[in-house]
Formats: C-alpha cells, structure tokens, sequence
C-alpha cells in the first residue's frame, strides 16, 4: 500500500491528481446527506453517508484506494482519517464537490450557444410540463397583475433558477406590463457558494442584483431551530429590499412536491391541517404580497430539465450544512421532508394518485366533517352549530 502522502497532503487528493489515477483504482463516495446527493454528484460517486462509513463499520476492498468528498472538503477530512486507521488507503477531495463544480462550470463557459439552448429547452422539449404549469399557476391564482413590480427571490437552487428563467419567458409573451426584479441575498455565503450562484446567473443570462446580510453569523451559534430562524430572517431581508427597490411583490421557488410534502408534514409533525399558500399577503410590510408561481410544477420535471442542460446548482449553502451532515443526528427539517419524500414515494407504489389526492385534500375540505378548524387565528369547534 502506497504512503498517503505520495498523493495529496496528510491524507487530502487534488482534482488533478484523482483525474491522473484510473478507474478501477479507487472508489469514490459522497458522503453528504441523501438530499444533497439528490441535488447533484461527481460522475461516478456512489453514495455513502458519513454516519454509515464511521458507525456502521462499513466494509470496503482494501486494494483500492478510497476517496471521500463532502461540499468543502472539510468533513470527508475525518473520515479519510478514520478509514486510514482501519488499515484502508483514504484520501479526501481537496475543496470537495464545491471545487469540482467551479472547475466544471468553468470548462463549460467555454461552449457556444448554452443560454440559446437552454431557453429553446423551455419553449419545446418542456413547455408542456413547465412553461405550461408555470403559466397556468400565474393565471389559475392570480398572482400577477398590470402594473406588478416583482422581486423574483434566487437562492441559488434548480428551482429558483428555473423560476428566473420562466419568469423571463413569461414576460416574452407580454400578455401584460409588469417588472422583474432578480433578486439574490447574500446571508453569508462561502466564496465557491457565491461564485456558482453568480456564474449560474451569467450562464442563464439572468441580470441579478446581489446584496449582502449577516444572517448565518447572526444564527451561527443559536442551539434551537437555527433553520426555522433563518428562514424567518431570510424572509424579513428579502420583503425589506424588494419594498426599497419599489417591488410590491416577491417571488419564491417553491413547487409541487414543496406543497404536498408539507400538508403531510403539518399532519404528521405539527398536528394541524395545513397547505403551503400560493400566495399570501405580508403581515409586517404593507402593501407586500408573497407569490409561488412554480405551485404545480413537479420537482422531477425540474430535475429533468437540469440534467438535460447539464446545469449543476447549489443546493444548500447553508454554514451548517458546509461543515456537518443534517442526517447526522437524525433530526431537522432536512431530514424530516426526507422521511415525508420516502413515505411519498412507497405510497405512490401502491396508489400512483396519492399525489395528486394530497394535493387536492386541502382543496375538498368538508368543514361539516370537522371537528374543529382555525379562522383568523380565532378556533371553532363543532359544536358552537351542533345543535342549529
């Protein structure tokens, strides 16, 4: 078995060294969570989770060298470590799949004729099951008007991404006057995090307008539900510089699956029948109005569309998620909507409308059925009218 420094340093790969190496020479593992996984990983990775390599005793053929990456290159770090120390030759991908993915999107900014082809996807291949959905959200709730000025809110994910470019797409038909805004905050991100954000925007050709928060510092150290806070300040930033720049709404990129899962989610979790809203009126910025036009596209659509234009996008880019695994500890909302998307997927194998029958139960509620049921904040029981 080689010295482990004859590649990389104290146990770490370089990109070019690992391209130097062949195939059947090692193995190579991503050890984020399922959901980031999900979201996007170097040809060839299978999928091991951290947890599994270094607490299920995970067996490995000890004539290949076994090289982990994680999103930074900072816990495939400990692992290697510890694979080293049961007698396997481990290495760990220097930057992780963060620096791969710089790499790669560097080499395709190089093509001609992407951002031509990428829109002529949207128009042809999935106008139906996108455009068409998008379009159809747009008119079916009514979430635009003549006159709308829209901050269109982009995370940096495949579906704020999308709902960028189907916003530029709607606004091509020009059925009506409104504005777009591309909004990006800025909550803390990691250097490789931002540049993929703003190269993807260049790539798609979307005029982006970034600006900068202390979010993940002001979270950082916060013990109980630092993502519920998160979001919640997200949400108070983005309402906040939409209403300077003279937007009367935001846009979010929430789809489909988004809604369904949370509806069983509320069940299951929260006790309470719940839906997540297509659009909803601001309590703390007048005037402000939150709208999901991406309300019936299905998030494998969006999946399709990605890998079909071969665009890769972060996923979370979260300070936690950078130096942790959220299926670690078993526990937050990453791995709970995990556990909703599973239980999903083997009832669909059953029932293939259970889907759609989530989806349309908070569409068929019978309040006559109920037993009691919240309005404005004030609760109604039943029996206030039983005996009417």
């Amino acid at each position: 078995m080689e010295d482990h420094k004859n590649i990389g340093n104290a146990c770490e790969i370089t990109l070019e060294e690992l391209r130097k190496l062949r195939k059947e020479e090692y193995i190579l593992i991503d050890i984020r969570d399922k959901i980031s996984y999900m979201h996007g990983f170097m040809p060839d990775a299978i999928h091991i989770e951290k947890k599994q390599i270094m607490e299920d005793g995970h067996q490995f053929d000890r004539d290949k060298k076994i090289i982990l990456y994680c999103r930074n290159g900072i816990i495939s770090k400990e692992a290697a470590e510890y694979l080293n120390e049961k007698g396997h030759e481990a290495y760990s991908l220097e930057g992780g799949y963060g620096q791969w993915l710089m790499e790669v999107m560097k080499e395709e900014e190089k093509e001609d004729n992407r951002s031509e082809e990428i829109e002529k996807s949207l128009r042809k291949k999935f106008r139906k099951v996108l455009f068409s959905r998008f379009a159809k959200a747009v008119s079916q709730y009514k979430l635009l008007g003549e006159g709308d000025k829209v901050a269109v809110c982009i995370s940096g994910g495949k579906d704020s991404m999308l709902m960028a470019k189907l916003f530029q797409e709607l606004k091509r038909h020009r059925k009506f006057d409104f504005e777009l805004e591309f909004l990006v905050m800025d909550p803390g991100y990691s250097e490789i995090n931002r540049m993929v954000i703003e190269n993807n925007a260049k790539l798609l050709q979307i005029p982006i307008t970034v600006f900068e928060t202390k979010i993940f510092d002001a979270v950082f150290n916060v013990e109980q539900s630092p993502c519920y806070l998160c979001a919640r300040m997200r949400r108070g930033y983005l309402y906040s510089k939409a209403k300077e720049m003279g937007c009367n709404k935001i846009a979010l990129g929430h789809h489909y699956d988004d809604v369904i899962e949370t509806i069983l989610m509320g069940i299951m979790y929260g006790g309470q029948v719940q839906t997540m809203m297509p659009k909803l009126h601001s309590t703390n910025f007048e005037g402000m109005e939150l709208i999901r036009p991406m309300y019936l596209i299905r998030e494998d659509d969006i999946k399709r569309w990605r890998d079909y234009n071969n665009l890769h996008f972060i996923q979370c880019a979260c300070r936690f998620t950078d130096t942790c695994s959220i299926s670690e500890s078993g526990e937050g909302t990453g791995s709970k909507r995990m556990e909703i998307k599973n239980l999903i997927r083997q009832l669909k194998a059953v029932n293939p409308s259970v889907e759609q029958n989530i989806f349309k139960s908070v569409e068929n509620v019978n309040l006559n059925t109920i037993i009691a049921y919240k309005e404005n904040g004030v609760k109604h029981h039943f029996l206030e009218t039983y005996d009417r």
